[in-house]
């Protein structure tokens, strides 16, 4: 009686020959993406996961999120995510609260901040690094009571003067 091959009952499916990034992980369907053929320049923020494969200038704030750099993408920004994976080009300062990993086709020149960090053998990293292991602020240090503050002038050495951590 009625055709269930009716285009009007037909619901929408996602085709197999989609041009929609293919991002390994749980995240990859509940994020935004940026595809190949898109430039954008300026600030990127919310409160989402983003996969990039295409090219981004300026600054990308997700910091509860993740950002994933794909092969295909170019990224000249500052990052600030939880997680940040590098499979293709990042020029720029990264701050990932939980970890980085820079995959072996990927490349990253820049400077890190990261709780932990992994490299595979073949990818590119010009930088520096700053592991942190709590979101606590450094430690301060201050000369011991006894320690006089002209001894570093004098021995030309601060291994001279002893020190205790600030509590």
């Amino acid at each position: 009686m009625f055709n269930q091959n009716s285009q009007d009952t037909h619901l929408p499916t996602k085709s197999a020959t989609s041009s929609s990034p293919v991002v390994a992980g749980s995240e990859a369907n509940q994020g935004a993406a940026i595809g190949k053929s898109l430039v954008i320049k300026g600030e990127v923020s919310g409160s989402e996961s983003l996969y990039i494969d295409g090219t981004v200038e300026g600054s990308i704030n997700l910091p509860g999120n993740r950002v994933t750099v794909g092969r295909n993408g170019q990224v000249a920004a500052r990052i600030t995510a939880r997680e940040i994976v590098v499979e293709g080009k990042i020029v720029g300062n990264v701050d990932a609260s939980d970890r980085l990993n820079v995959r072996s086709e990927g490349s990253l020149t820049g400077n890190v901040i990261a709780k932990r960090i992994s490299i595979e053998d073949g990818a590119f990293f010009k930088g520096e690094i700053d592991i942190r292991t709590s979101t606590e602020p450094v430690e301060k240090i201050h000369p011991r009571a006894g320690a006089k503050e002209n001894d570093l002038l004098q021995n030309g050495d601060s291994r001279k003067l002893d020190y205790v951590t600030a509590r």
